[in-house]
């Protein structure tokens, strides 16, 4: 920030906007923190909602002894500065005050009745204490009605001499005496809890106070509108778009000046000889009203954002037309928290279109905060943060990095815990041992051409379908990315790799490795290749170490491979398709599913051979060609497909329904007569009531309102999973007892 280059492009839109009269000192209404000593930005005072009270205050009317309005107020201790009371005109309980005075009650200070629209009728008793220097509406309303401003605090938060015998009192004790001393006199009302939001500042929290004091101010009305118009800017997620323009369209001059130590010292200088102000790039040597060299420069410093609003082209050389500005602005994304659309975001692109008539960026990315498992904000401060380093040490960079893309919906916050990391180990350890397999069964074989030169006469059913899955994950992932859909993106890519390519692909792949003719294994590596190329290009921008290191070993196999994995480029898609052979293997996949689920189901031996017949449609009968991967999949002792099933005698047959895409079917498995189905039907029984038991239990809980309205929005949507899991569950069951029953 203090840097030279960064520090002459800060005087250089300083000076820029003062001569374009978009640059102002004023005396204006502006956050005060009385522990820092420095005004703030309205960005730079949150508002937190606090519990305060609302004081009922008697003002008596001047000459009318029994006559008084009763004004509600949180600040009492600012009565002192009071110069008016303000009525709605509109409001016929207070007609008979028009053109009245009333009396300031405890320093007996005549206050003009004064009439806007402003004044709520609502609020309180619907009559307001005007107090101009300590209040930002009513800032407006002096000015709009020419009343007297007067500052009763001084900078550290005590009264001053305007406060008469409360001066030298903190604001918080001067409030306890003002309320002592109304009550005393039998002007308090009464006082009722009231819960209002109140600015606090950034930096120490403290409550700020609205405080009247010169300052200096950016204009920014002009430059919101040019940005507005120019229009380019988009944000992800959608929402935060209507965030920013409320704010643009909405927006109030900056308070850019600060009254602490460091900073970029505010570019004016004074005379004391003519009071002439000087503003140059430069120093001067002397005033360029008279000439005198009796000048000193203002002690202020600016708004560290003034800085850093000027960031996407001051980084690049600006004000020069350097090389690198001319190269990279604008540039293409911001990645970003929400808490700053307003400090900088925002600025950033007014800053940009005002200095370089073009934004520095066409698409805000607006992530989420790290939390923990149970929603707590995860600090260093309170010891519940994850240290990323120690994680990157035990299981890697793209491990830790994956973990957190998946895990993080777009936008959302991130509920991370140590165990939740497992998951991008699994999923590197799962890449890298599905790479070793391909290279054991790429011996021998060289590519050419980064492109798949095969027509779809040349490959069998699995190799279509793989090829097929290819092409759709491509463009699916590529979408999500374009889209900033990060953790689709992911999860896209994991469910792809790991169920697609590990779990069916290559398994069904091993047969033609092991007992193909040369013609198959051939045209098997080239597929194998193809895969294991393209699925590395998509993993590269999540995994970029992981996928580097195995590149090293692929590129053996290719004469056309880059030397870099990253210099490698993205493929869009294959536009590769084929339904029929999508359908076959989506149906071959059901069907092992039915089987094993059928299985656990039953509680039987996950390696007891079963004999299963798959009844299918006529189309579907090219599911024959993966009859031996079937019966490995699924333990089986034999195999068969059939379109007309028929029961073999001496035989309890019991059909399950596969639910395919395309396909209906049936697998039946066979049973000797002598199997206790009375025992089994007991276990699924006891199984049935045990599941019934805990969906109660889980609906109780959800049922709950103390728990619903306390604990994150995490687990409960886990425990939401869980009811539906297990409804899903007893379902199965029922239907299973019902079968074995027939």
């Amino acid at each position: 920030t203090m840097d030279e280059g960064l520090s002459k492009a800060v005087r250089e839109a300083f000076v820029k906007l003062y001569k374009e009269d978009r640059i102002y000192r004023g005396k204006r209404i502006i956050n005060w923190c009385c522990r820092c000593h420095t005004a703030l930005a309205d960005e730079e005072a949150p508002h937190q909602e606090t519990q305060g009270h609302l004081y009922y205050i008697n003002y008596p009317v001047v000459g009318a002894a029994d006559k008084h309005v009763t004004i509600a107020t949180t600040r009492p201790e600012t009565l002192l500065g009071d110069t008016a009371v303000a009525i709605n005109p509109k409001d016929e309980r207070y007609q008979h005050l028009h053109g009245k005075k009333l009396i300031l009650p405890l320093l007996k200070r005549e206050l003009p009745v004064i009439l806007d629209d402003f004044v709520d009728p609502d609020f309180g008793t619907g009559a307001v204490k005007v107090t101009p220097a300590h209040d930002p509406n009513d800032y407006e309303m002096g000015e709009r009605h020419k009343l007297q401003f007067i500052n009763v605090l001084h900078p550290e938060g005590k009264i001053n001499s305007e406060g008469g015998p409360y001066e030298g009192l903190d604001r918080f004790e001067a409030r306890k005496r003002v309320v002592a001393d109304l009550e005393a006199k039998g002007l308090l009302v009464k006082i009722t809890s009231h819960m209002h939001a109140v600015g606090h500042c950034y930096r120490c929290h403290q409550m700020v106070e609205p405080y009247l004091s010169d300052q200096w101010f950016v204009s920014m009305k002009p430059l919101a509108e040019k940005a507005l118009k120019l229009k380019g800017v988009n944000f992800y997620p959608a929402r935060w778009h209507k965030v920013y323009l409320s704010w643009m369209e909405n927006i109030r001059d900056w308070c850019i000046s600060r009254q602490i130590w460091w900073g970029h010292r505010i570019p004016v200088w004074y005379c004391k000889k003519c009071d002439e102000k000087t503003v140059e790039i430069t120093d001067p040597t002397k005033c360029q009203g008279c000439g005198s060299t009796d000048i000193y420069q203002d002690e202020d410093v600016l708004d560290t954002w003034f800085s850093s609003w000027l960031w996407p082209f001051s980084t690049l050389g600006w004000p020069e037309e350097t090389d690198d500005l001319k190269s990279f602005y604008p540039t293409n994304d911001l990645v970003t928290a929400p808490d700053i659309i307003f400090f900088w975001v925002a600025r950033m692109v007014m800053a940009g279109v005002w200095f370089r008539d073009n934004v520095p960026f066409r698409n805000v990315y607006i992530h989420g905060t790290v939390r923990t498992d149970t929603g707590q904000k995860m600090s260093k401060s309170l010891g519940n943060a994850i240290d990323p380093l120690e994680l990157i040490n035990s299981i890697g960079a793209d491990a830790v990095r994956f973990s957190v893309v998946m895990l993080t919906a777009t936008g959302q916050d991130a509920y991370l815990s140590r165990e939740k990391f497992d998951l991008g180990r699994n999923f590197t350890n799962k890449i890298w041992n599905a790479s070793r397999f391909a290279f054991m069964n790429l011996e021998g074989f060289k590519e050419g051409s980064k492109t798949l030169d095969v027509s779809k006469k040349e490959l069998s059913d699995l190799n279509l379908w793989i090829l097929t899955r290819l092409s759709e994950t491509q463009e699916s992932i590529t979408r999500a990315l374009e889209n900033y859909r990060l953790n689709d993106a992911a999860t896209i890519l994991y469910q792809f790799v790991w169920n697609d390519v590990c779990d069916w692909y290559l398994e069904l792949s091993k047969p033609i490795f092991q007992k193909g003719t040369a013609e198959e294994k051939k045209a098997a590596q080239k597929i194998l290749f193809t895969v294991l190329y393209q699925t590395l290009v998509l993993l590269h921008p999540f995994m970029p170490f992981l996928t580097e290191e195995i590149w090293k070993k692929l590129s053996e196999h290719s004469t056309a491979a880059a030397d870099l994995m990253i210099k490698a480029g993205w493929t869009r898609s294959l536009q590769f398709s084929d339904q029929h052979s999508k359908e076959i293997v989506v149906l071959l996949q059901d069907a092992v599913r039915a089987v094993r689920d059928f299985r656990a189901g039953l509680g039987l031996d996950p390696k007891e051979p079963l004999k299963v017949s798959l009844e299918v449609e006529a189309g579907a009968k090219g599911i024959e060609v993966f009859s031996e991967q079937v019966k490995v999949f699924a333990k089986l002792s034999s195999f068969e497909v059939v379109e007309k099933f028929k029961k073999e005698k001496n035989k309890k047959w019991i059909g399950r329904p596969v639910k395919s895409e395309n396909y209906k079917g049936q697998v039946w498995v066979a049973f000797d007569q002598e199997v206790d189905f009375n025992s089994i039907i007991a276990k699924l029984d006891k199984s049935l009531k045990s599941k019934e038991n805990f969906i109660k239990s889980v609906e109780k809980k959800l049922a709950n309102e103390n728990f619903v309205s306390r604990a994150p929005e995490e687990i409960i949507e886990k425990e939401k999973q869980k009811l539906s899991d297990s409804k899903w569950e007893v379902e199965r069951l029922a239907t299973l007892i019902k079968e074995i029953k027939v």
